[in-house]
């Protein structure tokens, strides 16, 4: 039986596919190509290569040609590994060992599977960035629960806002999760794969739970905007509030002093 080992690796925030195209392309979106001996390499644009059945050698060759088209690259490089069984007979299914038995290992097979692990790997990468904002948010809540005033840290909050609008144009619509591969359309055949990998990776719920917070942020983020405008509204006011006051107390000084000189 033959094995092979896919590995999906996060490597930035976005890769430059443009200029990358050559003759034997099995896709252009994504860009998937085969190389060395008997490779094949998937590169989304929302920074994630799928890797099959590459030496470290390969791998290494590939990722060295690819780093520099990287943008954002991260030091942390987000990972998952699948092992693929090639069997032309039987269901295509996760076996008791992890593994995944596939019929044959083509290009819109593994396209399939590419797809998967890419979004995978991805949305672990926008769930750790939004419940760090969760971790940030968490403080200032209960602060505010617990005392009914907000913590009187101006430029915190102005961070925070700050960071949960950067959080939002990072992960909102980079990974459309509920989208399925553009293979599909040419192969039909291959719906049943994707759904048993899109169940096995849970990408729907993930995607779900994503959106949710996203939303949750949104709100929290609109909420201290409007907690800082009405801070500032009412300073302002007590600002105007003084100054008619030292207005007044001057004018009825003057009118004092001017008749005392009378």
């Amino acid at each position: 039986m033959q094995r092979l080992t896919a590995r999906a690796l996060l490597l930035g925030e976005r890769i430059d596919t443009s200029g990358l195209e050559r003759a034997d392309l099995v896709s252009t979106a994504p860009l998937a190509f085969h190389t060395g001996q008997a490779g094949f390499v998937v590169l989304y644009r929302f920074g994630v290569a799928v890797l099959f059945g590459l030496s470290p050698l390969e791998e290494d060759e590939v990722l060295g040609k690819v780093g520099a088209r990287v943008s954002g690259a991260v030091s942390r490089r987000d990972d998952e590994t699948l092992v693929l069984e090639v069997a032309a007979e039987g269901d295509e299914k996760t076996l008791a060992n992890g593994h995944l038995s596939i019929k044959d290992a083509t290009g819109p097979r593994l396209l399939v599977v590419a797809d998967a692990l890419a979004k995978s790997v991805a949305l672990a990468r926008d769930e750790r960035r939004v419940n760090a904002v969760f971790d940030t948010v968490e403080p200032f809540a209960a602060t505010l629960a617990s005392t009914g005033r907000p913590p009187w840290r101006r430029r915190s909050m102005l961070e925070l806002i700050g960071q949960t609008l950067l959080v939002q144009h990072r992960v909102s619509g980079r990974v459309a999760v509920e989208d399925k591969p553009d293979v599909l359309w040419d192969r039909p055949d291959l719906e049943r794969l994707y759904a048993r990998l899109e169940d096995e990776y849970e990408l729907a719920e993930r995607g779900r739970t994503l959106k949710a917070k996203l939303e949750v942020i949104s709100e929290t983020a609109r909420a201290f905007t409007e907690i800082i405008d009405a801070d500032r509204s009412v300073r302002l006011e007590w600002t105007v509030v003084v100054l008619i006051l030292v207005e007044i107390v001057l004018s009825l000084a003057q009118m004092f002093l001017s008749r005392g000189g009378h």
